[in-house]
């Protein structure tokens, strides 16, 4: 995996549950917010509308393996890897690793998603 781009995150109070641990849905909106920050980096948007046409790239398949739990105020680090590149499609992975006193890295979670290119007349 060559590509790489990673962004941080604070575990917010409205993404866990009574516990105080992050639900598993927010790992894949952190998913999703990497994905945007990504295609902004490279100059490019998620939902394009030119000439009365939709770009857009929805997903066709998600999947997050949870390690670790993430409690509410901490950082997490994402880390977004470019997988596979097809001709209308894209395979992205995901790592989710949080920095702990002395340097110590937890891993958090793994996910993927897979992003095809669509129009909308």
């Amino acid at each position: 995996m060559e590509s790489e781009y990673k962004i941080r995150r604070r575990v917010e109070f409205a993404e866990t549950d009574m516990a105080g641990i992050m639900h598993f849905s927010s790992f894949f909106r952190y998913m999703e917010a990497a994905e945007t920050e990504f295609f902004r980096s490279l100059g490019l948007t998620l939902i394009d509308r030119t000439k009365n046409q939709i770009y857009g790239w929805p997903r066709v398949r998600a999947k997050c393996d949870y390690h670790h739990p993430l409690r509410f105020g901490e950082e997490v680090e994402i880390h977004l890897y470019v997988k596979e590149i097809k001709i209308r499609a894209i395979n992205f992975f995901f790592r989710f690793r949080r920095y702990v006193d002395g340097g110590d890295i937890i891993a958090i979670a793994n996910g993927e998603i897979t992003t095809v290119c669509a129009t909308v007349n």
